[in-house]
Protein backbone atom coordinates (compact mmCIF):
# COMPACT_ATOMS: atom_id res chain seq x y z
CA UNK A 1 0.00 0.00 0.00
CA UNK A 2 1.16 3.29 -1.05
CA UNK A 3 2.26 5.60 1.60
CA UNK A 4 -0.10 8.83 0.73
CA UNK A 5 -2.76 6.14 0.81
CA UNK A 6 -1.72 4.97 4.37
CA UNK A 7 -2.00 8.14 5.74
CA UNK A 8 -5.04 9.35 4.30
CA UNK A 9 -6.61 5.95 5.64
CA UNK A 10 -5.04 6.77 9.25
CA UNK A 11 -6.21 10.50 8.67
CA UNK A 12 -10.22 9.44 8.93
CA UNK A 13 -12.45 9.27 11.71
CA UNK A 14 -16.13 8.89 12.17
CA UNK A 15 -18.58 11.62 12.55
CA UNK A 16 -18.31 13.36 16.22
CA UNK A 17 -21.05 12.06 18.33
CA UNK A 18 -21.10 15.85 20.20
CA UNK A 19 -21.55 17.77 16.97
CA UNK A 20 -24.38 15.37 15.64
CA UNK A 21 -26.43 15.95 19.05
CA UNK A 22 -25.87 19.41 19.48
CA UNK A 23 -27.31 19.57 15.87
CA UNK A 24 -30.08 17.55 16.44
CA UNK A 25 -30.87 20.18 19.53
CA UNK A 26 -30.93 23.08 17.68
CA UNK A 27 -32.88 21.59 14.75
CA UNK A 28 -35.88 20.45 17.61
CA UNK A 29 -35.27 24.48 18.59
CA UNK A 30 -35.49 26.09 14.98
CA UNK A 31 -39.07 27.91 14.03
CA UNK A 32 -40.72 25.33 12.54
CA UNK A 33 -42.00 22.07 14.37
CA UNK A 34 -39.62 19.28 14.52
CA UNK A 35 -39.12 16.89 11.27
CA UNK A 36 -41.10 19.57 9.19
CA UNK A 37 -37.74 20.35 6.71
CA UNK A 38 -37.51 16.47 5.93
CA UNK A 39 -34.60 15.06 5.11
CA UNK A 40 -32.77 18.45 5.00
CA UNK A 41 -32.62 18.14 9.00
CA UNK A 42 -30.63 14.76 8.87
CA UNK A 43 -28.89 16.33 6.36
CA UNK A 44 -27.50 19.42 8.24
CA UNK A 45 -26.88 16.96 11.44
CA UNK A 46 -24.53 14.63 9.12
CA UNK A 47 -22.62 17.81 8.26
CA UNK A 48 -22.32 18.54 11.35
CA UNK A 49 -21.14 15.37 12.38
CA UNK A 50 -18.41 15.62 9.49
CA UNK A 51 -17.41 19.14 10.51
CA UNK A 52 -17.12 18.26 13.91
CA UNK A 53 -19.27 21.78 14.58
CA UNK A 54 -23.09 22.84 14.69
CA UNK A 55 -23.94 24.95 12.73
CA UNK A 56 -21.44 23.18 10.33
CA UNK A 57 -20.01 25.43 7.59
CA UNK A 58 -22.10 25.76 3.86
CA UNK A 59 -20.75 23.42 1.90
CA UNK A 60 -19.01 26.42 -0.67
CA UNK A 61 -17.78 27.00 -2.81
CA UNK A 62 -17.95 23.49 -4.66
CA UNK A 63 -15.60 21.43 -7.53
CA UNK A 64 -17.03 18.66 -9.50
CA UNK A 65 -13.56 16.57 -10.61
CA UNK A 66 -14.40 14.29 -13.71
CA UNK A 67 -12.09 11.33 -13.76
CA UNK A 68 -11.65 10.16 -17.50
CA UNK A 69 -10.21 7.11 -18.71
CA UNK A 70 -10.78 3.71 -21.05
CA UNK A 71 -11.58 0.67 -20.48
CA UNK A 72 -9.60 -2.95 -22.29
CA UNK A 73 -13.14 -4.47 -21.72
CA UNK A 74 -14.29 -1.81 -24.98
CA UNK A 75 -12.65 -4.80 -27.63
CA UNK A 76 -15.94 -6.89 -26.27
CA UNK A 77 -18.48 -4.88 -27.81
CA UNK A 78 -20.05 -4.22 -24.75
CA UNK A 79 -20.73 -0.15 -25.86
CA UNK A 80 -22.15 1.24 -29.25
CA UNK A 81 -20.17 4.14 -28.44
CA UNK A 82 -16.04 4.29 -30.44
CA UNK A 83 -13.64 4.48 -27.54
CA UNK A 84 -12.23 8.00 -29.10
CA UNK A 85 -15.29 9.47 -27.82
CA UNK A 86 -13.76 9.58 -24.43
CA UNK A 87 -10.97 11.80 -25.62
CA UNK A 88 -13.62 13.64 -27.51
CA UNK A 89 -15.86 14.76 -24.33
CA UNK A 90 -13.02 15.25 -22.31
CA UNK A 91 -12.36 18.26 -24.82
CA UNK A 92 -15.86 18.92 -24.88
CA UNK A 93 -15.56 19.80 -21.22
CA UNK A 94 -12.45 21.91 -21.99
CA UNK A 95 -14.60 23.97 -23.98
CA UNK A 96 -17.64 24.17 -21.38
CA UNK A 97 -20.21 22.20 -23.94
CA UNK A 98 -20.73 19.33 -22.01
CA UNK A 99 -24.11 18.98 -19.20
CA UNK A 100 -21.63 19.00 -16.39
CA UNK A 101 -20.15 22.45 -17.46
CA UNK A 102 -23.87 24.14 -17.85
CA UNK A 103 -25.07 22.64 -14.31
CA UNK A 104 -21.93 23.23 -13.08
CA UNK A 105 -22.58 27.36 -14.09
CA UNK A 106 -26.08 27.11 -12.66
CA UNK A 107 -24.88 26.24 -9.31
CA UNK A 108 -21.76 27.93 -9.00
CA UNK A 109 -19.63 25.25 -8.86
CA UNK A 110 -16.04 24.54 -10.70
CA UNK A 111 -15.50 21.51 -12.85
CA UNK A 112 -11.97 20.16 -13.42
CA UNK A 113 -11.24 17.32 -15.54
CA UNK A 114 -8.79 14.86 -14.58
CA UNK A 115 -6.84 12.58 -17.15
CA UNK A 116 -6.04 9.43 -15.64
CA UNK A 117 -6.42 6.90 -18.36
CA UNK A 118 -7.24 8.57 -21.65
CA UNK A 119 -6.28 6.44 -24.33
CA UNK A 120 -6.71 8.70 -27.00
CA UNK A 121 -3.78 11.76 -26.42
CA UNK A 122 -5.20 14.82 -25.23
CA UNK A 123 -4.63 17.94 -27.37
CA UNK A 124 -2.58 21.00 -25.61
CA UNK A 125 0.30 21.56 -23.75
CA UNK A 126 1.54 18.84 -21.64
CA UNK A 127 1.22 20.74 -18.54
CA UNK A 128 -1.80 20.97 -15.99
CA UNK A 129 -4.66 24.00 -17.25
CA UNK A 130 -6.98 25.29 -14.74
CA UNK A 131 -9.51 22.73 -15.95
CA UNK A 132 -7.34 20.25 -17.20
CA UNK A 133 -5.20 17.76 -14.72
CA UNK A 134 -2.11 15.58 -16.49
CA UNK A 135 -2.35 12.09 -14.00
CA UNK A 136 -2.72 9.36 -16.36
CA UNK A 137 -1.17 6.42 -14.93
CA UNK A 138 -1.42 4.25 -18.21
CA UNK A 139 -3.52 5.04 -21.72
CA UNK A 140 -6.59 2.86 -20.77
CA UNK A 141 -6.83 -0.28 -18.96
CA UNK A 142 -6.14 -3.81 -20.21
CA UNK A 143 -9.65 -6.19 -21.15
CA UNK A 144 -10.26 -7.86 -17.85
CA UNK A 145 -11.95 -11.22 -19.66
CA UNK A 146 -8.32 -11.80 -20.39
CA UNK A 147 -6.34 -10.63 -17.75
CA UNK A 148 -6.19 -7.61 -14.63
CA UNK A 149 -7.33 -4.92 -16.23
CA UNK A 150 -4.63 -2.75 -14.20
CA UNK A 151 -1.66 -3.72 -11.94
CA UNK A 152 -1.82 -3.69 -8.59
CA UNK A 153 0.76 -0.56 -8.10
CA UNK A 154 -1.44 1.04 -10.68
CA UNK A 155 -4.49 1.19 -8.76
CA UNK A 156 -2.68 2.55 -5.85
CA UNK A 157 -1.18 5.00 -8.02
CA UNK A 158 -4.54 5.97 -9.30
CA UNK A 159 -6.25 5.78 -5.96
CA UNK A 160 -3.52 8.30 -4.44
CA UNK A 161 -4.09 10.46 -7.79
CA UNK A 162 -7.96 10.71 -6.71
CA UNK A 163 -6.52 11.57 -2.67
CA UNK A 164 -3.79 14.04 -3.96
CA UNK A 165 -7.07 15.73 -6.07
CA UNK A 166 -9.08 16.38 -3.40
CA UNK A 167 -6.17 17.50 -1.39
CA UNK A 168 -5.40 20.24 -4.22
CA UNK A 169 -9.20 21.21 -4.19
CA UNK A 170 -9.14 21.44 -0.70
CA UNK A 171 -6.17 23.39 -0.57
CA UNK A 172 -7.59 25.92 -2.75
CA UNK A 173 -10.55 26.35 -0.80
CA UNK A 174 -13.03 24.10 -1.86
CA UNK A 175 -15.85 23.13 0.79
CA UNK A 176 -17.76 20.47 -1.24
CA UNK A 177 -16.47 18.13 -3.75
CA UNK A 178 -18.53 16.42 -6.30
CA UNK A 179 -17.30 13.17 -8.54
CA UNK A 180 -17.66 13.37 -11.97
CA UNK A 181 -16.57 10.48 -14.63
CA UNK A 182 -16.02 9.82 -18.71
CA UNK A 183 -14.94 6.59 -19.98
CA UNK A 184 -16.29 4.87 -22.77
CA UNK A 185 -17.24 1.15 -21.38
CA UNK A 186 -16.86 1.79 -17.78
CA UNK A 187 -20.19 0.96 -17.10
CA UNK A 188 -19.13 -2.76 -17.18
CA UNK A 189 -16.31 -2.28 -14.67
CA UNK A 190 -19.26 -0.75 -12.52
CA UNK A 191 -21.19 -3.51 -12.55
CA UNK A 192 -18.14 -5.63 -11.79
CA UNK A 193 -17.45 -3.78 -8.93
CA UNK A 194 -20.83 -4.03 -7.39
CA UNK A 195 -20.79 -7.32 -8.25
CA UNK A 196 -17.61 -7.97 -6.07
CA UNK A 197 -18.85 -5.76 -2.75
CA UNK A 198 -22.58 -6.89 -3.05
CA UNK A 199 -22.64 -9.94 -4.14
CA UNK A 200 -25.10 -9.80 -6.77
CA UNK A 201 -25.61 -11.35 -9.77
CA UNK A 202 -23.94 -10.13 -12.53
CA UNK A 203 -27.42 -9.68 -14.82
CA UNK A 204 -29.10 -7.81 -11.67
CA UNK A 205 -26.63 -4.60 -11.44
CA UNK A 206 -25.78 -4.32 -15.59
CA UNK A 207 -27.73 -1.91 -17.13
CA UNK A 208 -28.02 -0.19 -20.66
CA UNK A 209 -25.15 2.17 -20.16
CA UNK A 210 -24.79 4.79 -22.79
CA UNK A 211 -27.90 3.15 -24.99
CA UNK A 212 -27.37 -0.30 -25.81
CA UNK A 213 -30.05 -2.48 -26.69
CA UNK A 214 -31.00 -5.70 -24.66
CA UNK A 215 -29.55 -8.28 -26.51
CA UNK A 216 -26.21 -6.08 -26.26
CA UNK A 217 -26.82 -5.78 -22.28
CA UNK A 218 -27.41 -9.34 -21.43
CA UNK A 219 -23.87 -10.02 -23.38
CA UNK A 220 -22.26 -7.01 -21.04
CA UNK A 221 -24.00 -9.11 -17.97
CA UNK A 222 -22.07 -12.51 -19.56
CA UNK A 223 -18.69 -10.32 -20.24
CA UNK A 224 -18.60 -9.02 -16.31
CA UNK A 225 -20.04 -12.79 -15.33
CA UNK A 226 -16.71 -14.26 -17.18
CA UNK A 227 -14.41 -11.37 -15.96
CA UNK A 228 -15.69 -12.80 -12.24
CA UNK A 229 -14.81 -16.03 -13.00
CA UNK A 230 -11.62 -15.92 -14.34
CA UNK A 231 -10.13 -13.41 -11.62
CA UNK A 232 -12.31 -14.35 -8.13
CA UNK A 233 -11.64 -11.04 -6.65
CA UNK A 234 -12.30 -10.69 -2.59
CA UNK A 235 -14.06 -7.77 -1.40
CA UNK A 236 -11.85 -7.97 1.74
CA UNK A 237 -9.02 -7.25 -0.99
CA UNK A 238 -10.95 -4.01 -2.11
CA UNK A 239 -7.44 -2.36 -4.15
CA UNK A 240 -6.86 -5.75 -5.66
CA UNK A 241 -10.43 -5.92 -6.96
CA UNK A 242 -10.14 -2.71 -7.83
CA UNK A 243 -7.26 -3.83 -10.29
CA UNK A 244 -8.85 -7.10 -11.73
CA UNK A 245 -11.96 -5.72 -12.78
CA UNK A 246 -12.06 -1.70 -11.87
CA UNK A 247 -11.50 1.21 -14.64
CA UNK A 248 -8.53 3.98 -13.47
CA UNK A 249 -11.44 6.57 -13.10
CA UNK A 250 -13.06 4.05 -10.03
CA UNK A 251 -9.69 3.97 -8.23
CA UNK A 252 -9.21 7.43 -8.66
CA UNK A 253 -12.46 8.39 -7.45
CA UNK A 254 -12.40 5.89 -4.58
CA UNK A 255 -9.22 8.21 -3.74
CA UNK A 256 -11.00 11.04 -4.18
CA UNK A 257 -13.47 10.34 -1.98
CA UNK A 258 -10.92 9.05 0.88
CA UNK A 259 -9.08 12.41 0.44
CA UNK A 260 -12.43 13.93 1.36
CA UNK A 261 -13.01 12.15 4.13
CA UNK A 262 -9.57 12.81 5.73
CA UNK A 263 -10.32 16.36 4.83
CA UNK A 264 -13.86 16.56 6.87
CA UNK A 265 -15.39 17.81 3.24
CA UNK A 266 -18.42 16.56 2.28
CA UNK A 267 -18.40 14.63 -1.09
CA UNK A 268 -21.81 14.46 -3.72
CA UNK A 269 -21.71 10.87 -5.48
CA UNK A 270 -22.70 11.31 -8.56
CA UNK A 271 -23.62 7.87 -10.24
CA UNK A 272 -23.81 4.28 -10.56
CA UNK A 273 -19.90 4.75 -11.46
CA UNK A 274 -19.48 6.90 -8.42
CA UNK A 275 -21.35 4.25 -6.23
CA UNK A 276 -19.02 1.57 -7.55
CA UNK A 277 -15.55 3.72 -6.62
CA UNK A 278 -17.44 4.51 -3.29
CA UNK A 279 -17.74 0.89 -2.26
CA UNK A 280 -14.28 0.37 -2.87
CA UNK A 281 -13.48 3.64 -0.48
CA UNK A 282 -16.00 1.97 2.05
CA UNK A 283 -14.03 -1.21 1.79
CA UNK A 284 -10.72 0.44 2.39
CA UNK A 285 -12.32 2.94 5.39
CA UNK A 286 -15.80 2.33 6.11
CA UNK A 287 -15.60 5.48 8.03
CA UNK A 288 -15.26 7.57 4.63
CA UNK A 289 -19.07 6.93 4.27
CA UNK A 290 -19.74 10.17 6.54
CA UNK A 291 -18.37 12.03 4.08
CA UNK A 292 -20.44 11.06 1.34
CA UNK A 293 -24.01 12.43 0.47
CA UNK A 294 -25.70 10.44 -2.67
CA UNK A 295 -26.64 13.26 -4.89
CA UNK A 296 -29.17 10.99 -7.64
CA UNK A 297 -30.32 7.75 -8.10
CA UNK A 298 -29.37 6.56 -11.79
CA UNK A 299 -31.62 4.95 -13.86
CA UNK A 300 -28.76 1.73 -14.00
CA UNK A 301 -29.74 -0.82 -11.57
CA UNK A 302 -26.86 -1.26 -10.27
CA UNK A 303 -26.64 2.56 -8.92
CA UNK A 304 -29.54 0.93 -6.31
CA UNK A 305 -28.02 -2.32 -5.75
CA UNK A 306 -24.91 -0.65 -4.25
CA UNK A 307 -26.45 2.47 -2.52
CA UNK A 308 -28.72 -0.11 -0.65
CA UNK A 309 -25.15 -1.65 0.43
CA UNK A 310 -23.91 1.48 0.93
CA UNK A 311 -26.83 2.82 3.49
CA UNK A 312 -27.38 5.75 1.26
CA UNK A 313 -30.40 7.39 0.15
CA UNK A 314 -30.48 9.72 -3.48
CA UNK A 315 -31.49 13.48 -2.51
CA UNK A 316 -33.64 13.33 -6.58
CA UNK A 317 -34.62 10.58 -8.43
CA UNK A 318 -34.39 11.47 -12.33
CA UNK A 319 -33.92 8.80 -13.93
CA UNK A 320 -30.60 10.19 -14.95
CA UNK A 321 -27.90 8.31 -16.75
CA UNK A 322 -25.87 10.30 -18.16
CA UNK A 323 -22.69 11.04 -15.83
CA UNK A 324 -20.05 13.57 -15.55
CA UNK A 325 -21.15 14.87 -12.20
CA UNK A 326 -24.86 16.00 -13.62
CA UNK A 327 -26.57 14.58 -10.73
CA UNK A 328 -24.36 15.69 -8.49
CA UNK A 329 -24.50 19.20 -9.67
CA UNK A 330 -28.64 18.66 -8.93
CA UNK A 331 -28.01 18.21 -5.45
CA UNK A 332 -25.55 20.61 -4.71
CA UNK A 333 -28.18 23.31 -3.88
CA UNK A 334 -30.27 20.87 -1.23
CA UNK A 335 -27.14 19.56 0.46
CA UNK A 336 -25.89 24.13 1.12
CA UNK A 337 -29.84 24.38 1.86
CA UNK A 338 -29.39 22.09 4.43
CA UNK A 339 -26.59 23.48 6.33
CA UNK A 340 -28.05 27.21 5.86
CA UNK A 341 -31.06 26.04 7.81
CA UNK A 342 -29.42 24.81 10.38
CA UNK A 343 -27.48 27.78 10.44
CA UNK A 344 -29.19 30.22 9.75
CA UNK A 345 -33.07 29.65 11.15
CA UNK A 346 -34.05 31.65 14.08
CA UNK A 347 -34.80 29.48 17.07
CA UNK A 348 -38.19 30.22 19.25
CA UNK A 349 -36.19 31.95 22.11
CA UNK A 350 -34.35 34.15 19.65
CA UNK A 351 -37.53 35.09 17.24
CA UNK A 352 -40.02 35.37 20.30
CA UNK A 353 -41.90 32.50 18.81
CA UNK A 354 -44.12 30.85 20.99
CA UNK A 355 -43.10 27.05 21.17
CA UNK A 356 -45.74 23.73 20.76
CA UNK A 357 -47.72 23.12 23.92
CA UNK A 358 -46.61 20.26 25.73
Amino acid sequence: MGALLERTLAAIEPADPAAVAAARDRQNHLTKPPGSLGRLEELSVRLAGLAGVCPPPVPEPAAVAVFAADHGVHAQGVSVWPQEVTAQMVANFLASGAAVNVLAAQTGARVVAVDVGVATPLPGEDGDSGILLRRRVRAGTADMTRGPAMTRQEAIRAIEIGIGVAGQLADEGCRCLLTGDMGIANTTASAALIAVFTGARPDDVTGHGAGVDEKTRRHKADVVRGALELHRPEPRDPVGAVAAVGGLEHAALAGFVLGAAARRIPVILDGVIASSAALVAAALAPDALAACVAGHRSAEPGHTVALRHLGLEPLVDLGLRLGEGTGALLALPLLQSAARTLRDMATFDSAGVSGKRT
